[in-house]
């Protein structure tokens, strides 16, 4: 079960070094087929198609919008690391991401552009909702996590490299051999 980490400006539930962050709009009367089609292009645009993990903003660990209620109501939810005001800076600061979301949340009831720094924040703290309950099934960051990949593509290709069985024969790499069995 996560534990809240209080910290007044992280409206999220925290576990560990990563926030949960969960948005709620009413969607504008004849939106949803619009609203639909901006989500579809989100979806193919580099950094938020399948597969690619390209991400302008790096702490997201991950994102996914949910159009709900026959399509009235929208949600946006994601978790990310490090402080609420922090994630909120790379996002505003974000440029391409930013402007991907202008189009989506233009569909969102009480949205008005993009004017001010001060009046989108206002905007997204009016639709966050604080989770009851946030839940990981692993430990680190996303930097740490992309880290281990490359770690672990790196001994990938020791172990594919001709004079490697010599080398792993060291006792002080069997640690290390017992996992990459797995």
């Amino acid at each position: 079960m996560a534990t809240s980490e209080a910290a007044t400006s992280d409206p999220g539930v925290g576990v560990g070094p990563t926030s949960e962050f969960s948005l709620f709009f009413r969607v504008k009367p004849g939106q949803s087929e619009s609203l639909r089609a901006a989500l579809n292009d989100l979806q193919q645009t580099a950094g938020y198609r399948p597969g690619d993990y390209g991400m302008a903003i790096t702490t997201i660990h991950e994102a996914r919008f949910v159009l709900f209620d026959d399509d009235t109501r929208l949600a946006f939810i994601t978790s990310f690391d490090g402080p609420w005001d922090a994630y909120m800076e790379d996002f505003f600061n974000s440029g391409p991401t930013l402007a991907l979301f202008d189009v989506i949340f233009r569909h969102a009831e009480g949205y008005d552009g993009l004017p001010d720094l001060a009046t989108e924040k206002a905007f997204i703290l009016g639709a966050q909702r604080r989770a009851a309950a946030y839940a990981r099934n692993y430990p680190g960051t996303v930097k740490e996590i992309r880290k281990a990949q490359r770690v672990n593509a790196a001994f990938q290709r020791v172990l594919d490299h001709p004079d490697a069985a010599a080398a792993l024969q060291h006792p002080a790499l069997q640690p290390l051999l017992d996992e990459a069995g797995d």
